[in-house]
């Protein structure tokens, strides 16, 4: 066995020419020489490409990333890759999204930047719209369907997204954008690069940035984020060694952007977010809808005072998703001894944020029951703050009902470092350890607020001056802390053998995670996520003794660990063709809600620790690059074990959850990239997605959904895709078009019915949608090759569809969906120098 001439190139110029395409330092460091070893260097057509690994994985570079809408978030972008399906809340990336591929909703995908995990360490959400602005972003590689073996995650069963900041120029140079558009959109994006200010080669960048639009469907909403980002970056030496440290900060003031019943029943109902009146549009000028102005209840001394008719805080699309978001990461690369490579990646991340539906009525009396004490207790108790004899209103007495605002607010604070050894027995064998650990405080609570006249909020944040009951204590509609802990340890080695034709990966890694709960307030049983807040102990007490059906406060300790094995192999039949597979198994623990809702059945019952989710995914394909095309085709199969589905019901402010035991999925990616001639690029996708539920669910203690041999819903049964790229000298033109095919919106695969009455199909249908995007240098007027206007049109034909919803297994319960985003229209005037 022998390295062949193309292998034997040196690694610094492998990390020159090639693009890193996992996701912490140490995968990077790994698995930059497969490349070379398994293929020859190829470039990416147009910023689209196939790197040469065991696993179908696309990485799209900023020379694709700078042709999609300035400040789009980068999960938006992605979805021009097979597998993948996002629907964007609105069409600027600014007020959250809903992700999917392979079926694997954004709890199941581990996204990661620089390396860090971004998932949330409760339920494990992705937020779209407090993504890395997109153009600092030097590329996004996705993994469908498989993890890599250090993923810093316990929740991903399935794929990764994985994206990276650009490195600083070594050149000084200054960058300031602006651009415009429909629906009030402004975004002002300003860079500076130092270049290389030491005599060491240090070099660093700081960007601001700023993005406002209204909401394209309720102008009275509108939203707002500011972001900010520094890099230094020092090399050291001459082999590819470096450290680098940066920081990210994100303000987001998004406006609630509203779900709207998945319905088309019209008797007594309009376009809107009610649960009891509203329903999705039948036409495109349906879409905008107006949920009236809110004036507020009069307060008059001695009387009993009662909310408006329309009461000021009711109206969902008045509230907050306000989010503070930051992390500081450092990344490093340390050659120790000839073909010894140590990394180490520490980060912390802190967010503050609160959100779900935030309209509630306060009493400003006692709540009273038999049972109680005679004077009744104060607390949030059914879904309503009690205050004991606070005059809310100001009027001067305490007789009351008030409308406030009670979001939900979280505070996580949280710990990372991933570190990695990299040893090459010879010039075809290389293995490598890695250690992950992950510590995530999270702290969840409800205090409560006032509103204003007009219904908006006096204080985004109540936590910041929260409204106390009569004895002085905080007012709260939940309160739990909890320790997210992981420990994880993995390896991995790979070898190359006939004449660097086959390439071998093998490698393991062990999770251990554990959960550390404690909820203070009392929880309904049955598990239904409600919970009620009593803040005085002989309250709490009373209350309990009244209510024998409800668990009290609750310390649980949950640990879960798994052994992982991974393997895969590349095989160079051919020069230009190859052979992929690979196999690897997934976990995901159990999120806290889950976890929460089981606090109410005794340690006895096996319902007290829900299972983890596993997977068994394997894949295998082939790959043709040369410098005109380049193609993959693949083939993919899940085996899902306590398939755990989810979903949120926005009135009760609760996430609902479901387990369809046994699931399986299988299906089929592909795509072609074509450059005819060196101005024209032509790339082409396509998925297909079948997914068997093997068992009915059941629905109650005698009665089953019938799910089984059913889809899963949420999932597109197919999309399918593609990009024309033109340059021609100044001008650059782009069109894009993808078709996402039906979801299914239960489980069951069967209509919608309420109150006997179909109100809407079994399936989202399919919906097909056209981008433009065109950039022109102004070079030519006299200014420089960075001086460029851009013009980006999204849903060119202004196609009515539904977005992102929350799924039931139920068929009788109601969905609720977004609507897709209008035709929008933008420009950019970029300068640099």
């Amino acid at each position: 066995m022998k390295l062949s001439a193309r292998a034997s190139v040196s690694l610094l110029a492998l990390a020159a020419i090639t693009p890193a395409f996992a996701q912490s330092t140490g995968s990077q460091d790994f698995d930059q020489p497969q490349i070379l070893v398994t293929g020859s260097r190829i470039k990416p057509l147009e910023g689209v490409s196939l790197p040469d690994t065991p696993k179908a994985r696309y990485v799209l570079n900023s020379d694709f990333i700078k042709n999609q809408r300035p400040g789009q978030s980068i999960d938006d972008i992605i979805n021009m890759i097979p597998g993948v399906s996002f629907q964007n809340n609105d069409p600027y990336g600014n007020s959250g999204g809903t992700l999917n591929i392979h079926g694997f909703d954004s709890s199941r995908i581990s996204q990661t930047f620089d390396g860090i995990p971004l998932n949330d360490t409760g339920n494990y959400a992705i937020y779209s719209q407090q993504q890395l602005d997109s153009e600092l972003i030097d590329q996004v590689n996705v993994s469908l369907g498989s993890t890599d073996i250090d993923s810093p995650t316990a929740s991903a069963t399935g794929s990764t997204v994985n994206y990276t900041i650009r490195n600083p120029t070594e050149d000084f140079h200054v960058r300031l954008a602006g651009s415009f558009g429909e629906y009030n959109y402004l975004h002002m994006f300003g860079v500076v690069d130092t270049g290389t200010f030491t005599p060491f080669g240090t070099r660093a960048f700081l960007s601001a940035s700023t993005a406002s639009n209204t909401n394209p469907f309720n102008h009275a909403n509108q939203t707002e984020k500011y972001q900010y980002n520094a890099k230094i970056y020092q090399p050291i030496g001459d082999n590819g060694d470096f450290v680098s440290v940066a920081g990210n900060y994100n303000v987001g003031r998004n406006g609630n952007f509203s779900s709207i019943p998945l319905r088309l029943d019209t008797a007594g109902r309009s376009v809107g977010p009610s649960s009891t009146t509203g329903r999705f549009p039948l036409t495109k000028s349906e879409r905008e809808y107006d949920l009236g102005h809110c004036t507020a209840a009069p307060a008059v001394a001695g009387q009993v005072d009662k909310p408006a008719a329309v009461p000021c805080g009711s109206l969902y699309d008045y509230s907050f998703n306000p989010s503070h978001t930051g992390n500081i990461r450092v990344n490093s690369r340390f050659t120790l001894a000839d073909g010894l490579v140590l990394t180490f990646d520490p980060s912390y991340q802190i967010v503050k944020a609160n959100g779900g539906n935030s309209a509630v009525t306060g009493f400003e009396g006692t709540y009273t029951k038999a049972g109680l004490p005679a004077g009744g207790i104060t607390g949030y108790i059914g879904g309503k703050p009690y205050f004991g004899g606070v005059d809310l209103n100001g009027d001067g007495d305490t007789l009351d009902s008030v409308e406030l605002y009670a979001p939900s607010h979280t505070e996580t604070h949280r710990w990372v470092i991933l570190t990695s050894l990299r040893y090459d027995i010879n010039s075809t064998q290389t293995v490598r350890v890695s250690y992950t650990f992950d510590h995530g405080r999270h702290r969840q609570t409800g205090e409560v607020g006032y509103l204003k006249a007009d219904g908006h909020a006096v204080n985004l944040y109540p936590i910041e001056n929260p409204i106390l009951d009569a004895d002085g204590n905080k007012m709260e509609k939940r309160n739990r802390l909890s320790y997210a802990i992981l420990n994880q340890v993995s390896g991995e080695y790979r070898g190359t053998f006939f004449d660097s034709k086959l390439t071998i990966n093998a490698g393991v890694r062990a999770p251990f995670f554990k959960r550390d709960l404690t909820n203070y307030c009392v929880s309904e049983a049955g598990g239904s996520g409600f919970v009620d807040c009593i803040p005085d102990a002989a309250d709490q007490q009373a209350f309990l003794a009244a209510n024998p059906t409800f668990v009290g406060p609750q310390h649980r300790v949950i640990n879960y660990s798994k052994v992982l094995p991974s393997a895969g192999l590349v095989y160079n039949f051919l020069p230009k063709f190859s052979l992929f597979a690979s196999y690897d198994k997934g976990l995901q623990v159990p999120g806290t809600d889950n976890l929460y809702n089981a606090f109410a059945y005794p340690l006895s019952n096996p319902i007290s620790k829900p299972k983890p989710e596993t997977t068994d995914n394997l894949n295998a394909g082939v790959r043709y690059k040369s410098s005109k095309v380049q193609a993959e085709l693949s083939g993919w199969y899940t085996f899902y074990q306590n398939r755990l589905a989810s979903s949120y019901d926005p009135d009760q402010n609760i996430t609902i959850y479901r387990n369809l035991g046994t699931v399986h999925k299988y299906g089929v990616d592909g795509s072609v990239s074509y450059q005819p001639i060196p101005q024209v690029t032509l790339y082409g996708f396509g998925s297909y997605l079948k997914s068997k539920i093997l068992d009915n669910v059941a629905s109650g203690a005698t009665s089953v959904f019938l799910t089984a041999g059913k889809r899963e819903s949420d999932s597109p049964t197919y999309t399918v895709g593609g990009r024309a790229q033109g340059n021609f000298g100044p001008l650059e033109l782009g069109a894009q078009i993808k078709r996402t095919g039906p979801r299914y919106v239960n489980d069951q695969n069967l209509p919608v019915f309420a109150n006997g009455v179909q109100v809407y199909g079994a399936k989202a249908p399919a919906y097909t949608l056209v981008d433009l995007d065109a950039r022109y240098s102004l070079e030519g007027l006299g200014l420089n090759d960075r001086t460029w206007v851009q013009l980006s049109i999204t849903n060119l034909f202004d196609k009515l569809y539904v977005g992102g919803f929350s799924s039931n297994t139920s068929n009788t319960s109601i969905p609720f969906a977004y609507i897709g985003s209008p035709r929008t229209i933008s420009g950019t005037i970029n300068f640099g120098f």
